[in-house]
């Protein structure tokens, strides 16, 4: 079958028919995103994303899959140094104290098209649960060959409930942080 022949049929097939391989998906991460958006003023949104994170995708025999996440907090990016410098500092983020948020899903999940994925976010020692909205783009062969799966995700939390500049008003920096992710993981090798 030649490379056209998979990119029809790849066209053809809908994500309710494809299936997940069973076991770890490793992140692909020249092709995923954790991005973030708060509003600043009360009057528009300052847009970042984070440079360094790493996930846990695994698939059982059943189908469905445990999900984790941990993002480094020291790689936030507005792309205003200056600005990116002071989040990072105890003013805000304090990465020395809390270099890291971790997410972990309440239980495993059965991928579909649009689906649900509830779990708890720890940063420091702050632990909330929280829903993420995902979109399962499907699966595509790479041009090497390999398996690749995408997902977006959307999702947001409260800086207050994890202690993230308590001292800054509402006003000046929203409480509400939307996140989005776009992830793209490769299939494990049979």
């Amino acid at each position: 079958m030649d490379n056209r022949t998979t990119v029809r049929k790849a066209e053809r097939m809908t994500t309710s028919e494809q299936t997940l391989a069973t076991g770890a998906w490793a992140l692909d991460p020249a092709h995923s995103s954790v991005n973030f958006s708060v509003r600043h003023l009360g009057i528009s949104k300052v847009r970042g994303r984070f440079n360094n994170f790493e996930t846990s995708f695994v698939v059982d025999e059943a189908g469905t899959a445990t999900i984790e996440a941990t993002i480094h907090l020291d790689s936030f990016d507005t792309g205003n140094e200056g600005r990116d410098n002071h989040v990072r500092s105890a003013d805000l983020l304090d990465v020395e104290k809390r270099p890291t948020l971790h997410f972990k899903a309440s239980e495993p999940v059965q991928v579909a098209e649009e689906f649900e994925v509830t779990g708890d976010v720890t940063l420091g020692g702050v632990t909330k649960p929280i829903t993420l909205e995902v979109e399962w783009g499907g699966v595509q062969q790479h041009g090497d060959g390999s398996n690749h799966a995408g997902f977006s995700a959307t999702g947001s939390f409260k800086r207050s409930e994890f202690d993230v500049a308590p001292g800054l008003p509402n006003a000046m920096l929203s409480d509400k942080i939307a996140i989005e992710l776009d992830i793209q993981l490769v299939e494990p090798k049979a």
